[in-house]
């Protein structure tokens, strides 16, 4: 597959920095952030963005889509990762909203992909149980009742769950904890009685939730997909997620070496520009090497996923395991250059930096991922 863009795919890029550079540029976070919002984004941002099609980028035209694919939607993720935007594209778009793409019927796809499409409405998926990403790793139970279902169970790091909508939860109608078989995907109303959600703040200011369910009863129209078969929704919407955090990953160690480079043009030290030493030439050299070779993985996964290639999820691993290590070298080796001001607030690039160590545990670290390629490979 080529790993270059089309000529509408680089304009589809190019409009989407500029929107992004007029309408929410880094100091947009720190205002967020300052202001203690209680949101944590702009929900009128987010209409502006609905309104240039990037909620509906995936969906098909039927629900007010564009019906284009992951390569174009990788490119406004980079872009978004450039400038630290808040925005619920990945909670929204690509996991709450891919499964319901991916597995819902057609009622539940009219009304809420036709929704997110026009901004109107915010999705979160509720999967993660435990402190690291292990999607099978469910102990919530769905029990079957008369009326429904009966939800009871704890999950963490729910993205914008304190603000979505509706939040698509991940329970066990069978199994144990760890099997792939049993998974069921239910659409719940955040008011439903029994459900509990609690916002928590993480280090980048970006939103996570707690979300608690104590016989928390839904009908069995919000069942999404066959019962008991969710992981085959799961695992396809997972490995389209991580591509796409990949791509905004991606943009923000690009910035982040971006900034660092115009730094080491102008900072002078012994009467000389910092960017004169040759060691610290070398290092730069390096950081733009890494960028290069996650360039091409991220952009070929992106391309894996529009063709349906059956190596997808061996490359959304091996992107992810690249981005990661990457953003943790280039956030180290920028704070390095900047000196002690840079882990001040002073500077955007201490916000970088904080950006990339949540993006690293999210969806799976290295460790993880690495794992599962050697797994997926027959190891």
């Amino acid at each position: 597959m080529a790993l270059v863009l089309t000529e509408e795919q680089e304009l589809l890029k190019q409009t989407a920095r500029e929107f992004i550079q007029e309408k929410s540029p880094v100091s947009e976070l720190r205002r967020l952030r300052d202001a203690r919002d209680p949101t944590g984004l702009d929900r009128g941002l987010w209409k502006e963005m609905a309104e240039l099609g990037w909620a509906g980028v995936l969906y098909p035209e039927e629900y007010g889509g564009m019906d284009l694919g992951y390569v174009e939607l990788g490119q406004i993720f980079e872009e978004c990762g450039r400038a630290l935007v808040a925005q619920p594209l990945l909670s929204t778009v690509v996991l709450a909203g891919g499964c319901v793409l991916e597995g819902g019927n057609e009622t539940q796809k009219k009304d809420v992909l036709t929704a997110v499409a026009a901004g109107e409405r915010l999705l979160a998926l509720a999967h993660q149980e435990g402190a690291h990403h292990d999607p099978h790793a469910i102990a919530t139970r769905a029990e079957s009742k008369p009326d429904g279902y009966e939800l009871n169970g704890r999950k963490t790091f729910v993205l914008d769950g304190h603000i979505a909508d509706q939040i698509v939860v991940v329970a066990r109608t069978s199994g144990e904890n760890g099997d792939r078989d049993g998974l069921t995907l239910f659409l719940v109303d955040p008011d439903t009685a029994g459900l509990e959600i609690t916002r928590t703040l993480m280090v980048d200011g970006r939103n996570s939730s707690l979300v608690e369910l104590d016989r928390a009863v839904v009908s069995r129209t919000s069942v999404i997909g066959e019962v008991g078969r969710g992981a085959n929704i799961l695992d396809r919407v997972l490995d389209r997620a991580t591509v796409a955090l990949s791509a905004e990953m991606l943009g923000t160690l690009s910035e982040a070496f971006d900034k660092t480079v115009d730094y080491l043009k102008t900072r002078e030290q012994f009467g000389q520009v910092i960017g004169t030493f040759q060691a610290l030439k070398h290092r730069a050299a390096q950081m733009f090497v890494e960028i290069e070779l996650t360039r091409s993985i991220v952009l070929e996964a992106l391309s894996a996923i529009d063709a349906d290639d059956s190596d997808t999820s061996l490359l959304a691993s091996c992107a992810k395991a690249r981005c990661n290590d990457a953003i943790f070298m280039i956030g180290n080796e920028a704070i390095q250059m900047y000196g002690g001001i840079g882990v001040t607030d002073e500077e955007d690039i201490g916000l970088f930096l904080k950006r990339a160590r949540v993006t690293q545990l999210t969806l799976g670290n290295s460790a993880w991922h690495l794992g599962r390629f050697a797994t997926l490979q027959g190891y």
